[in-house]
């Protein structure tokens, strides 16, 4: 995996104090991201499942997965999702796409099935908000993906449990 940083005890990204990390590569390319660095695919350095785990380890913070856009390794960080579930930590995953364009895709199926919360859609700066809450344009979305369907996408609540 292609990793451009990793950040622990940030509070921007999820509820709670989580470890974020910040994957290389995106076409999206929005106008007026907070990230553009993160958009070449060989930015970064490799590093193995058992490296990054590691570091989430050290911390033992819920983990945010981000970038970039996260879909454009999903093949290789869908390992470190699955590793990520079974020793107990909650996922969140934000990408450009949206949620009805990749639910059922293959190619994503794998890391989506260990994803909490889908943060989706692309930053549209016409749309900036800076009172949303984990987000930053008004077009995002907080999916709960344990509790959604591709016809019944059910938004994530601050005020609810977290499932994990």
């Amino acid at each position: 995996m292609r990793v451009l940083d990793i950040i622990s005890g940030t509070s921007v990204d999820g509820p709670g104090l989580r470890t974020a990390i910040y994957f290389a590569g995106c076409t999206h390319q929005c106008p007026e991201c907070h990230n553009p660095q993160s958009w070449n695919p060989a930015g970064g350095r490799d590093m193995s499942v058992e490296e990054i785990m590691a570091v989430v380890e050290e911390n033992g913070f819920d983990v945010t997965l981000t970038g970039g856009d996260p879909l454009f390794q999903a093949a290789e960080i869908a390992p470190l999702a699955a590793e990520l579930r079974r020793r107990g930590y909650g996922v969140w995953c934000y990408t450009g796409y949206l949620y009805e364009s990749i639910v059922g895709n293959p190619d994503f199926a794998t890391l989506l099935e260990h994803v909490d919360v889908l943060v989706d859609g692309p930053f549209i700066a016409s749309q900036r908000d800076i009172h949303l809450l984990f987000r930053g344009s008004a077009n995002q979305r907080l999916i709960d993906l344990r509790h959604s369907t591709p016809g019944n996408v059910r938004l994530w609540q601050a005020d609810e449990l977290l499932p994990w």
